[in-house]
């Protein structure tokens, strides 16, 4: 389909309606959520899936970015590539980035140095469908979340990180992503990286401290360098308690999740990797306060309180 073919859809205009640009605002960067960051704003997102329809539906979202389900969604490239085009459709966002930052999520898991080893390609075939970043759940040791974090490099990127070896991306990956972030290809190259280890970087990669296993090596996997943001998944961490519910007698969260949140804000805090929590409108300002940067599960007048709260000026 031609852009042209495609703005005379009913969903294309839609899309682009909702997508009005603010001419005031003038973006720093191709990933929005890092921008954010940079500013020390909490950013809020929402899950997506599907293809190349839903990116257009979603290219206009209030949301600052979007969690791409493929832990227990399906594993389709295809798919997420069809949804990035539409999103580039359907696009600009108001701020006026091409697309809302996509982060996605994998059935690979962060469970030991073995799995990821044999499973990096997972990432990079991912990463290479133009999406900014991606978040590894069950993130239980550090070897693992090397090798997350060298399939998300190129061999010549900089800084060196010893520790962490040599970059895994290719001569020819480049293309398709290049093309989705409107950059040249050599410039992709350059931004294809992950933040803040090279404060040029545009990959956000993250982290899910979600079982016991990983909170007993907390402190270990959020220094691993690389990383950009966590979160401590209350729901499997709540399973792997042996505490499905997750709250106590009086509906408040037990004692053992509570202990465990805070070990692994910690320690994410201790490395200076931005911190992912819930946030409901009734507390999203004492989360901000509590240094939740990023906020799951907010709704229009949550992120529009909290927005104001922290002094927010990039249009959404």
């Amino acid at each position: 389909m031609t852009r042209k073919q495609f703005l005379a859809t009913p969903l294309a205009a839609a899309g682009a309606a909702t997508a009005a640009v603010e001419p005031s605002y003038k973006p720093r960067r191709v990933n929005r959520a890092i921008e954010l960051l940079e500013d020390d704003q909490t950013i809020y997102y929402t899950g997506g899936r599907g293809g190349y329809e839903a990116g257009v539906r979603s290219a206009g979202i209030q949301h600052d970015y979007i969690n791409y389900e493929m832990e227990h969604g399906a594993l389709d490239f295809s798919a997420l590539r069809a949804f990035m085009q539409g999103l580039v459709d359907g696009g600009p966002t108001r701020s006026g980035h091409r697309t809302p930052t996509v982060i996605a999520t994998l059935p690979v898991l962060g469970i030991d140095e073995m799995h990821m080893r044999a499973n990096f390609w997972v990432v990079q075939q991912t990463l290479l469908c133009g999406v900014h970043g991606i978040l590894l759940c069950h993130a239980r040791e550090p070897e693992a979340v090397k090798w997350m974090v060298r399939a998300a490099r190129y061999p010549h990127a900089k800084p060196v990180v010893p520790e962490l070896g040599e970059g895994l991306l290719g001569n020819g990956s480049q293309g398709f992503p290049a093309e989705i972030w409107g950059v040249s290809r050599d410039e992709y190259m350059r931004k294809a990286d992950p933040w803040p280890l090279n404060p040029e970087g545009e990959f956000l990669l993250g982290v899910k401290i979600e079982d016991k296993h990983a909170l007993a090596n907390c402190e270990k996997v959020a220094a691993v360098p690389g990383l950009g943001f966590g979160e401590w998944g209350p729901g499997d961490m709540g399973l792997s308690l042996n505490l499905p519910d997750g709250h106590g007698p009086n509906r408040s969260l037990h004692p053992e999740m509570r202990a465990a949140r805070t070990r692994i804000m910690k320690a994410y805090k201790a490395n200076n990797v931005a911190f992912l929590n819930t946030v409901r409108e009734h507390d999203v300002t004492d989360m901000i306060d509590e240094g939740v940067r990023i906020g799951a599960g907010a709704n229009a007048a949550t992120m529009a309180k909290g927005r104001k709260y922290s002094g927010r000026k990039m249009p959404w």
